[in-house]
């Protein structure tokens, strides 16, 4: 799902940088250089990932107030149904004051061809609207 959504983001008719990392890797300075931000994670226990609750508890306290606005949106990979993982992650956005852009894709089980691209077209989708200027 994540190479997919790169795949997207760094269509070449789009012309914006774009930083692809996992949650552990990630930190204060990605938010504060961030334009938009797709997050991504598995479903665990009907729950977001223990990496990105990680990243969201270590950058949270120093960007509050320097990101607002910021344009976002999600995919989950689940072995339940997703909400659970969405209902946190978007709680936590909002303490973030995140601004929520796109239709979150949810995986319910294996990967098929069309899931894939939605992803493609997820990663195309903020790519192209940060370009444009219209998030």
């Amino acid at each position: 799902m994540a190479e997919a959504v790169r795949e997207g983001a760094t269509h070449p008719d789009i012309d914006i940088d774009v930083s692809f990392k996992k949650a552990m890797e990630a930190g204060i300075e990605d938010l504060l250089d961030a334009d938009g931000i797709i997050f991504g994670t598995p479903e665990n226990f009907g729950y977001m990932s223990g990496a990105l609750k990680d990243f969201f508890d270590r950058t949270f306290y120093e960007v509050e107030g320097q990101v607002d606005g910021t344009p976002y949106c999600m995919m989950v990979g689940a072995g339940n149904d997703g909400t659970g993982a969405l209902t946190a992650i978007r709680r936590i956005c909002n303490g973030y004051n995140f601004k929520e852009v796109q239709e979150a894709i949810v995986v319910v089980g294996d990967l098929e061809d069309r899931q894939v691209q939605a992803c493609r077209d997820l990663g195309m989708a903020m790519a192209a609207g940060l370009e444009a200027g219209i998030f």
